[in-house]
């Protein structure tokens, strides 16, 4: 364990690899040092779960010739492999073992995503929204753009995002709910994603969030991302503030570079806005926990 790491010091989100995920840089192994170098005390290893058609195929495993077959057994095989590491890396690094969900194919996912987590018997799941009715909005800028006109404009697209959050939640349970405001990654160059019936919809999701008891993100790709701010934004972390609901930090990292990312910046973020504390998860006596941790 990271001697005398301040108690903030953890990502619930992150830890994609390259033997598990095409669009991820460095080995399971390398992520899990790189973890211990940045000065976690916990680490939350995160991979992405299969989609199960090959209509959703991301272009670059199509071009690396992948098919559904590889990513679900590529799944199966990080969930097999990743027990073993977190104990040879115990002494030094709590290894969370999670997996982060996907909101397709729309009929099945919730039933896909229940039965992935009882089969592996992973200690969390990360409940993420990448796609809205089936199209990616964090992927192309021109899948986005497709995305608004399959539901009639920005603020009509993000609404429905909020919309497919809550559901998503609300099916769930997710104990960490990632990238709150993903859609303002390629929604921020469209125009407002702040407007009255946008925050209505926010809201309707965070009181989702609350009610489940999910602790949200605060994630660091924002600052990679070119946005000047990590997910979520100011005025989503007050209102969330003010319903009572944790938030921690995640790296949402895909390779060694990423590992710790950002999130001195992130717990400053947390603090201009009011927050004075993060929920961290843990393990005691071979079961995750909650803990709330101060901030300063």
């Amino acid at each position: 364990m990271s001697v005398g790491a301040p108690p903030w010091m953890f990502s619930l989100h992150g830890g994609h690899s390259s033997e598990f995920c095409d669009h991820a840089q460095s080995s399971l192994r390398e992520m899990l040092e790189a973890a211990v170098q940045a000065g976690y005390h916990t680490f939350g290893v995160t991979e992405h779960a299969p989609r199960v058609e090959a209509r959703l195929l991301y272009p670059n495993e199509i071009r690396l010739g992948w098919d559904v077959p590889k990513i679900v057994a590529d799944f199966e095989r990080y969930a097999q492999t990743l027990p073993a590491l977190a104990e040879e890396f115990a002494d030094r690094l709590i290894v969370l073992r999670g997996f982060e969900i996907e909101v397709v194919p729309a009929s099945s996912y919730v039933q896909l995503m229940q039965e992935y987590r009882h089969r592996y018997e992973f200690e969390y799941i990360v409940g993420s929204v990448h796609y809205v009715d089936e199209i990616s909005i964090d992927g192309s800028v021109e899948d986005f753009q497709r995305a608004m006109a399959s539901q009639g404009g920005l603020e009509a697209l993000v609404i429905r995002y909020y919309q497919s959050l809550a559901q998503m939640v609300k099916a769930l349970r997710p104990e960490v709910v990632a990238h709150l405001d993903l859609i303002k990654l390629h929604g921020h160059r469209f125009g407002s994603l702040d407007t009255p019936a946008i925050r209505r919809a926010a809201e309707e999701a965070l009181e989702a969030i609350c009610e489940t008891g999910g602790i949200i993100e605060v994630n660091t790709a924002g600052y990679r991302k070119g946005l000047g701010e990590p997910y979520p934004a100011s005025w989503l972390v007050q209102m969330a503030h003010r319903m009572g609901i944790g938030f921690c930090f995640g790296d949402d990292s895909h390779c060694v570079e990423q590992v710790g990312f950002g999130i001195n910046k992130a717990r400053e973020h947390l603090l201009v806005n009011g927050v004075r504390s993060v929920t961290l998860l843990t393990r005691e006596d071979g079961k995750a926990v909650r803990r709330v941790v101060p901030l300063e």
